[in-house]
């Protein structure tokens, strides 16, 4: 062990080792949605009962997910991010041979479980590799796993589900899982700061409170809208539940010396400000990316393999502009870069919703592009301002905190489009059935073609006017739901648009001046 203290790695080659994990989980939060209905139909349970699917992963994700820190030190960093790779993987093997949906459940819940300190455990080891003035590239690294998996996996869930089988979305991460462990042993070592830490009590009420305000706020965001939210008892003992338990945490935690979650680091504006961007970084990833394929497949008729691959271009225009930014970021002040890259994101949501009955495919993709192409410049900078001025004993802890506002971001943002999409479908159909009427001009022509052409087919008169009457309705709520879709693209493109305002009076940082080569430590 002396002699990995003696040769030091090459940052790139920790970077990859640990990302490879964080990846394998990050595609897992997205990649099972495509397949509920596969996973519905083999196991004998209903549509509504799948969803628990999702639920049971990420309440257990974001259960784990602030308390990653306080385990890293329990543990030391490597053993837990180790015990985190090897658990995930065996939980997925587990998911892969359940055999009926309770099973599968627990199995997602053990999988959210162990999954949940990958994120958080990849970016700080990734942030203490690299030196201060390289920050801005060490953090394209990590944004290359938490934003490209989002975009990737519903493209890589609808082609394993569509030609293999839903099973594989989770055989697939027991190779991986066991080379990311094996690689992660070989090639990291904990600083001083990151080992295992005496711990002389634990804080049994605080993890409690943490772990059950969390908890019913997932669920209260998961399964809102399909309980109808604040009308059903469920979703009102959960969110009283909730907020109860949160607001008891957090006055909890705040008085204690050794707390489980450093809430004390939201004192430090150049941390806290930075969060708030990237929770919205996580509400306009989420949103987007599950707005666009149930767009496609409800209103255009596309399959769940074509609907993926109008997002996977917008994953390799991210790619390509993650090392980019990540140079940008010690050139230009990094409040800048997220003002311009919340614009950028804003006008790709306005463009999404001028789409019409007759967009094709081409016309979906490069509206993707451009709602992605702003993400690195939000997310590289954000994480830059907020860790650049964290010690290294809190590396672990930030983290934790910035992988929760931003799976947090996640969840709170589909939960409110999805709420404002349903309520936009219900406000435009009315609208435009206000025209069918005898006394508009263009419903009657309208009718009177359809029922021509469909008498030329030979159909009786009667009947004919019956079809053109559905076949127009039908038009009608196609229209009503496109219409939808842009009050709801329009919606988080104002919201950006708000943010880019915000953005330019956050704290500056310090920008790197070119300096003499710093000799290898």
């Amino acid at each position: 062990m002396s002699d990995d203290a003696l040769k030091p790695v090459n940052p790139l080659l920790i970077s990859t080792a640990v990302s490879l994990a964080a990846f394998m989980e990050v595609l897992d939060t997205t990649i099972a949605n495509v397949a509920l209905s596969h996973i519905s139909g083999s196991l004998g349970a209903s549509s509504e009962e799948s969803t628990w699917v999702l639920t049971s992963y990420l309440v257990a994700n974001g259960i784990i997910l602030p308390l990653s820190g306080w385990l890293s030190a329990l543990m030391g960093r490597k053993n837990f991010f180790i015990f985190c790779i090897l658990g995930f993987t065996l939980t997925s093997f587990l998911c892969g041979i359940a055999t009926s949906l309770p099973m599968l459940i627990v199995f997602r819940l053990l999988q959210g479980l162990t999954g949940g300190g990958l994120q958080p455990s990849q970016q700080a080891i990734i942030k203490d590799s690299f030196p201060a003035e390289k920050l801005g590239m060490a953090f394209a690294i990590t944004g290359i796993t938490t934003v490209l998996a989002p975009i990737l996996g519903p493209t890589l869930g609808g082609v394993i589900t569509d030609n293999f089988s839903w099973r594989w979305i989770f055989f697939m991460n027991v190779p991986v899982g066991l080379l990311a462990a094996f690689l992660v042993n070989n090639l990291v070592v904990d600083p001083p700061s990151a080992r295992k830490q005496k711990v002389d009590s634990i804080d049994y009420i605080g993890l409690s409170l943490i772990a059950l305000g969390l908890g019913a706020l997932q669920i209260v965001l998961d399964k809102g809208q399909q309980e109808d939210w604040f009308d059903s008892s469920f979703i009102v003992i959960f969110a009283i539940i909730a907020a109860v338990g949160l607001i008891l945490a957090v006055f909890w935690v705040l008085q204690q010396k050794n707390p489980v979650v450093e809430l004390k680091l939201f004192s430090i504006p150049s941390f806290s400000l930075p969060c708030l961007m990237i929770f919205f970084v996580g509400f306009a990833l989420y949103s987007s990316a599950m707005l666009l394929p149930m767009l496609v497949q409800t209103s255009f008729g596309y399959d769940a393999t074509l609907s993926g691959l109008v997002l996977s271009p917008g994953g390799i225009a991210t790619l390509v502009m993650m090392p980019i930014v990540g140079k940008l970021v010690n050139k230009i002040q990094a409040k800048y870069l997220i003002s311009f890259g919340m614009l950028i994101s804003a006008v790709g949501m306005w463009a999404t919703g001028l789409v019409t009955p007759q967009t094709g495919y081409g016309t979906f993709v490069l509206v993707r592009a451009l709602q992605t192409v702003g993400i690195p410049f939000l997310f590289i900078p954000a994480s830059t301002l907020a860790f650049s001025k964290i010690p290294p004993e809190s590396s672990s802890n930030a983290s934790a905190i910035v992988s929760l506002m931003r799976n947090l971001g996640g969840s709170i943002g589909i939960a409110l489009v999805t709420n404002k999409l349903i309520h936009s479908q219900q406000i435009e159909q009315a609208h435009l059935v206000q025209h069918l009427t005898t006394a508009d001009p263009g419903y009657q022509s309208a009718i009177a073609n359809y029922t021509q052409s469909i008498m030329n087919l030979g159909v009786p008169a009667v009947q004919a006017s019956k079809m053109a009457i559905a076949k127009i309705y039908q038009e009608l709520i196609q229209q009503a739901n496109i219409l939808a879709y842009r009050d709801a693209y329009n919606f988080v493109a104002i919201i950006l648009v708000v943010l880019a305002i915000i953005a330019l009076f956050m704290p500056s940082n310090s920008l790197q001046k070119k300096s003499a080569p710093m000799a290898s430590h």
